[in-house]
């Protein structure tokens, strides 16, 4: 099919996906990265890497919205103009323009991950599960004091980039090891190079110490306006289970919620075995809101769900982390539950260091394990209803609804384009049930963040993937180095360590 104007053509299936950046096997211009303020496009065309105007539409492709008022298209079209989405139809009246051809691929908005520890994704090789002496947590506990600003750098573009590649185009990245504003920096730069739409919650170096608020106001004046693609956000360490459960009060906890709120800065915090009580600590002093990001939807009383959804608090699950790792001490996702209740949901990898990837396929199909699996409830969950909580139920939990999350005509243009025809997936019948049940990394072809293409033919178009790997390889086995020479001296107890986390 023939359109006018140039025409940018996708990757056929053969096209190497994630498998390809594991094994840093990727052949890509080795552009440099866009610096802050200067045009990603104008960067791109100057290397030689390809790239989208200013304006450009997007031809027959299957239209997923996500927008019950747009609709979907078995064959249709997407005019972006200056980074926003100007209409989606059938077949629009638009001419002279560059065309992206998405014969034959799923268009719809990228995922939205609402909670990712980018600082220590260069640590997977490291991590062996729920093992009590190279578990997550200890590891990760051994780890952050010794995690330079470099390591933050590696281990964050090592880490956004397989996101990208997974189709997910903006991402909170929840960095509990904040140790400087220079870490918090690093991590941020390493998102505007890979032109990831980032929320950065600035969070604490360590259990029991508090929030750099300096820190926080420094970074939050630097970035929260500087650049299109960050906002700022905190996450907070919850107040000591035993003041929770005393009913005791913890001020600086409180003066740190409050500080967030006055700044107008979201707050992310974990809700976990160690947390009960909180739900009722918080409305006690009145912290709750639709700022509040609750990650971990686990051992919740029926009372503390009614409570958090009357206030309107955001909620993550991160099922593909949930169900190996936290299910046997604080219960099952609560999914079916607060679905009953119409909280506003959303969908999260947490660590891929942990999980092992960063896909965000495989988390979506965690959801649907953990829920069918489960004898108590209704277990219908359509595919769909998934997709929408990955998208839409993302960006409804950032406080972004307004620009990203679906295909509608004045949002943000974060898309992303899937092969239907690779062998995984083909055939596709049902777009839905096939991204659900049988879509992966490897199929996705493009991705468009702000309007800018970042991703062509399951490739980076600015940065040098296989320097990405290799850099991030380096400081993990520099890390690992450290951390086996702390274990064969150390004489702390597991349990110590495990305590931290």
């Amino acid at each position: 099919m023939s359109h006018s104007g140039s025409t940018y053509s996708g990757a056929p299936a053969s096209k190497i996906g994630r498998r390809g950046f594991l094994k840093a096997t990727l052949v890509m211009g080795a552009a440099a990265a866009a610096p802050v303020g200067s045009s990603a496009q104008t960067q791109g065309a100057a290397a030689g890497n390809p790239a989208l105007g200013n304006e450009f539409v997007i031809r027959a492709g299957h239209i997923l919205s996500m927008d019950g008022d747009v609709g979907d298209f078995a064959s249709g079209e997407v005019h972006v103009k200056d980074g926003r989405i100007v209409a989606v139809g059938e077949k629009l009246s638009v001419a002279g323009i560059e065309a992206v051809d998405a014969t034959d691929m799923i268009v719809m908005p990228g995922f939205i991950d609402t909670h990712s520890h980018l600082w220590n994704a260069f640590l997977r090789g490291s991590i062996r599960g729920d093992d009590p002496v190279r578990g997550y947590f200890p590891t990760t506990n051994r780890a952050a004091p010794l995690c330079t600003p470099d390591d933050a750098s590696a281990s964050a573009r090592f880490g956004l980039l397989e996101a990208l590649l997974s189709g997910t185009t903006c991402i909170n990245n929840f960095s509990h090891n904040t140790r400087s504003v220079e870490h918090a920096n690093a991590e941020i730069r390493a998102s505007i190079d890979l032109g990831v739409r980032t929320r950065y919650s600035y969070g604490t170096p360590g259990r029991g110490e508090r929030l750099d608020t300096t820190g926080v106001e420094a970074v939050r004046k630097q970035w929260a306006t500087g650049h299109p693609l960050i906002t700022v956000g905190v996450n907070l360490q919850t107040p000591a289970p035993d003041i929770l459960k005393s009913g005791g009060d913890d001020d600086k906890f409180v003066a740190e919620a409050r500080f967030a709120k006055e700044l107008g800065l979201p707050v992310s915090l974990h809700y976990g075995n160690t947390a009960h009580g909180l739900v009722a600590f918080m409305d006690k002093h009145d912290l709750l809101g639709p700022h509040i990001l609750f990650i971990h939807t686990q051992g919740l009383t029926e009372a503390e769900r009614n409570t958090l959804v009357a206030k309107n608090v955001q909620f993550s699950m991160s099922p593909a982390i949930e169900i190996p790792y936290s299910t046997v001490r604080n219960g099952y996702i609560q999914f079916a539950e607060l679905e009953q209740l119409g909280a506003s949901l959303s969908l999260s990898v947490d660590a891929s260091s942990a999980m092992a990837t960063a896909d965000f396929f495989t988390v979506m199909r965690a959801l649907q394990w953990s829920h069918k699996q489960r004898a108590d409830v209704d277990r219908t969950l359509e595919p769909k209803r998934i997709l929408e909580i990955a998208t839409l139920g993302g960006a409804r939990a950032l406080g972004l609804d307004r620009e990203i999350g679906s295909l509608t005509p004045g949002k943000k243009a974060d898309i992303i384009l899937v092969r239907k025809t690779d062998l995984n997936i083909a055939p596709v019948i049902d777009p839905y049930f096939s991204l659900v049940f049988s879509g992966g990394a490897r199929n996705v072809d493009t991705v468009i963040v702000d309007g800018v293409l970042v991703v062509k033919s399951g490739q980076h178009v600015r940065v040098d993937g296989s320097d990405v790997v290799a850099k991030a390889e380096q400081a993990g086995r520099a890390m690992h180095e450290k951390l086996e020479h702390i274990i064969a001296n150390t004489k702390e107890s597991v349990e110590q360590l495990n305590k931290k986390g």
